[in-house]
C-alpha cells in the first residue's frame, strides 16, 4: 500500500504577520516610541529606539531644571538621587529587592570596579572563569585588571557554554560570564552556573547587557553575587546612556571600592581628606552624574516598567521563530546557515552566518532594514518586542530575499568597512 506523502505546510503571508499584530497584547507600546517611516529597526540590541517620554523629559531638564533652577536643580529636583532611582527601577526588571542596583558609570568600568572587589574578596584565590567568546571588553577589563595586579592572578577562557561547570574549581576567585552571548544570543543558565561558583567557593559576576529589558531576569532567585549592564540597548536609555551595577545585600557592607569616589563616600559634602564608604551598594558610586543621560534612561525605564516582562518574553521568542521560519521559506537558495542559539536557549535576537554577510548587512540598512554586522560573518537582528511587529520581520526578510535575488548586496560600496559595523 502506498504511503499519503506527508501534509504540506501552508506559506506565511504578510496578512499572517499583520493577523498577529493585530491579537498582540504588547502592540500600543510601539507608539510610545519614536521610529522614522520606512524603517524596519531590528537594532534595539546595539541601540534601543527614542522612547518619546525620554524627548520630553530632556528638554524640562534642559529648558527648566538645567536652564532656570541651574544648580539648585540637584536638591530641588533631586538629581543627586537619580543614581538610586534609576537604579531601583532596573531592579524590577532584573528581579532584584531595593537597595542592591545602582545607576553609575559604563559597563566597563563597573566591570572593573566588580572584579577588582570580588579579588579582593577572595585574596587566597588566583583565577577568573569567562567565556573565550564574550563580548571583548569584559575579556579586555578582567586582562586588565590582572596585568595591574601582576602575574599571580590568571584568565581561564572556556571554549563552550557547557563546558563552564568544569572549568570551575577551588582556584577560582569569580566566574564572569554574560548571560546572552552578543553574537550567537545562547543565554547561559543562570541559577546552575551560580550554583556551581558558589559550591566550590567562588564569586558570580553576571555581565546583562543583552537580557536586561529584553528577557524575564532573577538575579536574587537565583543567589547571583554581582552584575552589570549597560542602559541603552533594551532599557532604551539612548547612546552613551549610564549603566547599572547589581551588588547582593549580603556583600555590601564587604565591598572595599577600588575606584573611591566623592560619591561614594559617607558624607560627600563633608569634604574630608580620608575616604569612609557610604553605607550599602551607594559606596560604589565614583564620580558626579552624568545627569541630561540619567535623565533619559530614567524617562524610559517608565516605558519598560509599564509592559510584562512574560508577555515580552513570548513575544520575543515568537519574532525569532517568524524570522527563521520566514528565511527558510523565502530564502533558503542563499546559503545563510543559523548562528542563533535553540529556541529554549535563545534570547532576543537572531543571528545568520553568511560568507559575504558584511556587505548584505550595508545593502539591507539602506533600504530601510536596519541590523548590525559582527565578525566574522554574522548578520544579527535585534528583537525588541515592544516596537517590533510581525509584519516588521515580514518585510524585512522579503528584503532580505530582494537583496540576495537581485544580487545588489554585490557592489562595491557595500564591501568598503565603516568604523562602526
Amino acid at each position: 500500500m502506498n504511503e499519503s506523502p506527508p501534509p504540506t505546510r501552508n506559506k506565511l503571508t504578510r496578512e499572517d504577520c499583520a493577523r498577529r499584530d493585530r491579537a498582540d497584547p504588547l502592540a500600543g507600546f510601539r507608539a510610545r516610541f519614536h521610529l522614522p517611516d520606512g524603517v524596519v529597526y531590528l537594532d534595539g540590541n546595539s541601540l534601543g529606539a527614542l522612547p518619546r517620554v525620554a524627548a520630553e523629559r530632556l528638554r524640562a531638564v534642559v529648558e527648566q531644571e538645567w536652564g532656570r533652577d541651574l544648580i539648585k536643580s540637584w536638591n530641588i529636583h533631586s538629581w543627586i538621587d537619580l543614581p538610586k532611582r534609576a537604579g531601583e527601577k532596573i531592579a524590577r526588571l532584573v528581579g532584584a529587592a531595593p537597595g542592591q542596583v545602582l545607576v553609575a558609570d559604563s559597563t566597563s568600568v563597573n566591570l572593573f570596579k566588580l572584579l577588582a572587589a570580588a579579588l579582593r574578596l577572595r585574596p587566597d584565590r588566583t583565577v577568573i572563569v569567562s567565556e573565550r567568546d564574550n563580548f571583548p571588553t569584559d575579556l579586555y577589563v578582567a586582562q586588565g585588571l590582572i596585568d595591574l595586579l601582576g602575574s599571580r592572578h590568571t584568565l581561564r577562557l572556556i571554549d563552550r557554554p557547557e563546558d563552564a561547570l568544569d572549568a570551575i574549581d577551588d582556584d577560582v576567585a569569580v566566574v564572569s560570564l554574560t548571560h546572552v552571548n552578543y553574537r550567537t544570543g545562547r543565554v547561559f543558565a543562570m541559577k546552575d552556573v551560580t550554583a556551581a561558583a558558589h559550591a566550590k567557593g567562588a564569586l558570580m559576576l553576571w555581565d546583562l547587557c543583552h537580557s536586561a529589558g529584553a528577557l524575564p531576569v532573577a538575579l536574587d532567585a537565583c543567589d547571583v553575587d554581582l552584575a552589570v549592564g549597560c542602559g541603552y540597548k533594551y532599557l532604551n536609555g539612548g547612546p552613551g546612556a549610564p549603566a547599572f551595577l547589581y551588588i547582593a545585600q549580603r556583600l555590601q557592607e564587604t565591598i572595599r571600592p577600588p575606584l573611591a569616589g566623592w560619591m561614594g563616600h559617607a558624607a560627600p559634602f563633608a569634604f574630608d581628606v580620608d575616604y569612609r564608604p557610604a553605607p550599602g551598594v551607594a559606596r560604589n558610586l565614583v564620580g558626579t552624574p552624568a545627569i541630561l543621560s540619567l535623565a533619559a534612561l530614567d524617562a524610559g525605564l517608565d516605558v519598560l516598567l509599564d509592559a510584562d516582562m512574560a508577555e515580552v518574553r513570548e513575544k520575543s521568542l515568537a519574532l525569532g521563530d517568524l524570522f527563521l521560519d520566514l528565511v527558510a521559506q523565502e530564502c533558503g537558495d542563499y546559503a545563510f546557515r543559523v548562528v542563533s542559539a535553540p529556541r529554549a536557549l535563545r534570547g532576543s535576537q537572531v543571528a545568520l552566518g553568511h560568507e559575504h554577510g558584511y556587505a548584505i548587512m550595508q545593502a539591507l540598512i539602506e533600504r530601510g532594514v536596519i541590523g548590525d554586522f559582527r565578525m566574522p560573518d554574522i548578520l544579527r537582528f535585534g528583537l525588541t518586542p515592544l516596537y517590533v511587529r510581525y509584519a516588521d520581520i515580514w518585510d524585512a526578510v522579503a528584503t532580505l530575499r530582494e537583496v540576495m535575488a537581485s544580487g545588489a548586496w554585490d557592489q562595491p560600496k557595500y564591501h568598503k568597512r565603516a568604523a562602526v559595523t
